[in-house]
């Protein structure tokens, strides 16, 4: 296995997309630190936290030595201009893009040979619906500093970053025009996600970096107006 004994890191793995990618990794042999807010085998702390990101740190060097992958997964919303505090825009924030930023900072002695970064953004990087201006915000963020970070790292760290579209991470099947606006023809599940970041990692992957993969089943790649090709829009005023 490509993968074993390599030393992954991943915040957000206890739920979604990031427990989806912790079990591709388990399943390939590697050896998974975790840190989440929710109950996790390995340290339950808060992203936004700069004392929990540093002893998480701290426990991971002190227990392997070394970090052969980091997948900054971890995130969440607390709304846009309608309901979003400045306090919470800036915890946010620190949930998306400082704690990435610390963490590589934290790791950047400690990267294994090979060692590869994958910064999950969105394809809210750049499209948005009204009131998310807080997650739009810090997953623009992430895109632009996995390009910087690429450049700053180059010849040590490979980075990247991937923007998911709709997953649902309740592996839901759907029909009509929720899976009929992809031209995939189906809406994404977190395994979508997971095998992109292993490819990212792997050594397949050694001439990819400060690349941005955008992972939607091409939905942010079709025009849709009302009455052309049978698409209508209802308002709802």
């Amino acid at each position: 296995m490509e993968f074993k004994d390599k030393i992954v890191v991943v915040t957000g793995g206890a739920s979604g997309i990031g427990k989806c990618i912790v079990s591709e990794f388990l399943k390939a042999g590697a050896r998974v630190c975790i840190i989440d807010k929710k109950e996790n085998p390995y340290f339950i702390g808060d992203l936004a936290d700069e004392d929990a990101l540093r002893a998480f740190a701290h426990k991971v060097i002190a227990e392997h030595g070394r970090v052969d992958c980091l997948i900054n997964n971890g995130m969440l919303s607390k709304g846009g201009l309608k309901d979003c505090s400045y306090e919470d825009f800036n915890y946010v924030l620190r949930v998306g893009i400082s704690a990435p930023y610390l963490l590589t900072k934290l790791f950047m002695e400690y990267f294994g040979p090979g060692a590869s970064i994958v910064n999950i953004s969105s394809t809210r990087d750049r499209m948005s619906q009204p009131n998310t201006e807080s997650y739009s915000a810090a997953k623009g963020g992430i895109a632009a500093l996995t390009h910087a970070m690429a450049v700053s790292l180059a010849g040590k760290v490979r980075v990247n970053s991937i923007s998911p579209g709709w997953i649902d991470t309740d592996f839901t099947v759907y029909s009509g025009s929720d899976a009929l606006q992809h031209p995939a023809g189906r809406v994404g599940h977190p395994l979508d996600i997971a095998h992109m970041v292993l490819y990212l990692c792997s050594e397949k992957a050694g001439f990819i970096t400060g690349e941005n993969i955008c992972i939607d089943g091409g939905m942010t790649r079709q025009m849709i107006y009302h009455g052309d090709f049978g698409w209508t829009l209802e308002s709802e005023n």
